[in-house]
């Protein structure tokens, strides 16, 4: 079963992606792998860069959420800031994942992420405070990650 719904859903939102999103498979073809780029809107602090997203779907999908790393490194409360790019994202918490969820939900929320960070449920703490009290040290610190890491189509890890 969930070969066939990760197929159907591929299908779906490979041929309208939400909003800023570009969805490919790797080179492999797997369907449990999605390459994701993700160009967040013109009025984010991330515009223009753009972040490559895997997306890992467990063989028990849709019972179990997908895993989403960032491989573009992003100066983020919710992401780690680190070659790991683990994402703190609500609906991806396993008490929070309901199988009715879509992918399509998971990455209009990967792109709210970027729009409106989460300093209350962060990965990286301090990203978190200097957020929620120095804002302008926290957009000058996100915009040159942007201008360092995300000026160039993503690079994704050969699977």
């Amino acid at each position: 079963m969930s070969t066939k719904r990760i197929s159907k859903e591929f299908a779906e939102v490979s041929q309208q992606p939400p909003e800023g999103f570009i969805v490919t498979l790797p080179p492999n073809d797997s369907v449990h792998t999605w390459h994701i780029t993700l160009q967040p809107p013109p009025s984010t602090t991330f515009y223009p860069g753009r972040f490559g997203i895997v997306l890992s779907l467990p063989t028990d999908y849709p019972f179990k959420p997908p895993v989403v790393k960032f491989i573009t490194r992003v100066y983020h409360p919710n992401i780690t800031n680190d070659s790991l790019g683990n994402v703190c994202l609500a609906i991806l918490k396993p008490e929070n994942w309901k199988p009715s969820t879509k992918i399509a939900s998971v990455l209009e929320a990967l792109r709210n992420l970027l729009i409106e960070p989460q300093p209350d449920d962060p990965l990286e703490e301090r990203i978190a405070d200097e957020y929620r009290n120095d804002r302008a040290s926290w957009e000058a610190k996100a915009k040159a990650a942007v201008t360092k890491y995300a000026l160039e189509d993503p690079i994704f890890p050969a699977s």
